[in-house]
C-alpha cells in the first residue's frame, strides 16, 4: 500500500477490522508469516498447542500444498480460521494499536469476539475445538453462494434450504442438506442465476445445525465473558454488540445455526462513521463485499485486505510488511 487513507478532512481513517468465516480457508492461507512475522508465529504455535492431539495434523494440513478433502470439513477448517485469524488481528495490534471497531462472517465473529477481549483466545479454542465433534455428525450438506436478493430466492426457502447469510443486497448464501441443495442449485442456474459451491461440508446458519449448537451450552459453564473492550459489530444482531448481550453464553451458543446479516452489520458500523475497512483473513472476500458499499464508492470509507486475493496468481498470502500495513504512514507508525 502506497497511498494515505485519510478522512475528507485530512486525518486518518479510524480502522475496521473485517474477519471472515466458514469458506474463506484455502491451502497455506497466511502460512508466508509463519516463521517471519513474530507475533503471528507465537499465536499460531499456541493454537496449534490449545488443539490438543489435533494440533500436529491440522498443523500439517495448513501447511500442505495439497491439502486432504478433510481440509474444508469444519474439525480442520473452523479452527484454522480461527487461529490464522486471531494470529492476523494480533499482528495487525502489534503494529497498529488497537482498531476502533471489529466485524466478524460467520466463524470471524469467535476471532472478534477474542480480539475484543469477551473471552481469552485460549478459552475461545477450548470452546470451538469441543463443539467440532457435534457439528460434524450433522447432516451431510453445504452451503452455496448465489447473486441474488432475498426476495428473488423466497421460493426455495423454509423447508429444506435455508437463508445462511445476506452479504449484500444480492449476495446471498443458502445451506441445506446435501440433495435438496442440489436441487435448488440446479434451479437457480436454470433461471439465469450465478451460483457457486462454498468449501464448506456441513449446512451451517442453517436448522440443520441447530441441535449440535446446542450440545456445546454446558461447555461455557464457568468462562468467563467480558464486555467488548472495543466497538464489536455483530453480524447476527446487525448491530453494536452490548454488554449484555456479549456476556450471555446463549448469543455465542447459537451462533452456528443463526442467519449471518453481514449486509447489515456493515451497513451499520459505516454509518456510524466513516472507517478504513482492513479484511483480516485469508483472501479478499468481504473485500470485495465492502468495495461495493455506496460510502466506499464513494470515497468516503476505504477497504483493503492483509492477504492477497487466493483467486489471483497462484500467492496465497503475503506478509503485512511495513510498506503493506494500513498504519505504515501514520505518525508514529500508527
Amino acid at each position: 500500500m502506497t497511498e494515505d487513507h485519510r478522512a475528507g478532512g485530512g486525518r486518518p481513517l479510524p480502522i475496521a477490522l473485517l474477519i471472515p468465516g466458514q469458506g474463506a480457508q484455502h491451502p497455506r492461507m497466511a502460512a508466508s508469516l509463519y516463521g517471519t512475522i513474530e507475533v503471528f508465529t507465537r499465536t499460531m504455535d499456541e493454537a496449534f498447542a490449545l488443539m490438543g492431539p489435533s494440533g500436529p495434523h491440522v498443523r500439517d494440513q495448513w501447511l500442505a500444498e495439497r491439502p486432504s478433502p478433510e481440509f474444508d470439513d469444519v474439525t480442520v477448517a473452523q479452527p484454522l480460521l480461527y487461529a490464522v485469524g486471531y494470529a492476523l488481528g494480533r499482528t495487525l495490534v502489534d503494529r497498529c494499536g488497537q482498531p476502533d471497531a471489529l466485524l466478524g462472517h460467520s466463524a470471524g465473529e469467535m476471532v472478534a469476539g477474542a480480539l475484543a477481549g469477551v473471552f481469552d483466545f485460549a478459552d475461545g479454542m477450548r470452546l470451538m475445538m469441543e463443539r467440532l465433534p457435534a457439528l460434524a455428525a450433522t447432516e451431510p450438506g453445504g452451503m452455496v453462494a448465489v447473486a441474488a436478493s432475498v426476495r428473488d430466492v423466497e421460493p426455495l426457502l423454509g423447508g429444506d434450504v435455508h437463508l445462511a447469510a445476506v452479504n449484500a443486497p444480492r449476495q446471498l448464501l443458502l445451506a441445506g442438506a446435501e440433495e435438496p441443495l442440489r436441487r435448488a442449485t440446479a434451479r437457480l442456474k436454470a433461471d439465469g442465476r450465478t451460483v457457486r459451491r462454498v468449501p464448506a461440508r456441513q449446512a451451517f446458519h442453517s436448522p440443520l445445525v441447530a441441535d449440535a449448537s446446542a450440545r456445546a451450552e454446558d461447555r461455557w459453564t464457568g468462562v468467563a465473558l467480558r464486555p467488548p473492550s472495543v466497538r464489536l459489530y455483530s453480524a447476527y444482531e446487525a448491530a453494536p454488540l452490548t454488554a449484555e448481550r456479549a456476556c450471555d453464553p446463549s448469543f455465542w451458543i447459537g451462533q452456528p445455526a443463526r442467519t449471518v446479516h453481514f449486509a447489515g452489520a456493515l451497513d451499520r458500523l459505516l454509518d456510524d462513521g466513516d472507517h478504513l475497512l482492513v479484511e483480516t483473513g485469508p483472501g479478499q472476500s468481504l473485500t470485495m463485499l465492502a468495495r461495493r458499499h455506496p460510502r466506499v464508492v464513494a470515497g468516503r470509507s476505504q477497504v483493503i485486505g492483509m492477504s492477497p486475493d487466493r483467486r489471483g496468481s497462484g500467492e496465497v498470502a503475503g506478509a503485512p510488511t511495513p510498506s503493506a500495513t494500513p498504519c505504515a504512514r501514520r505518525p508514529n507508525g500508527c
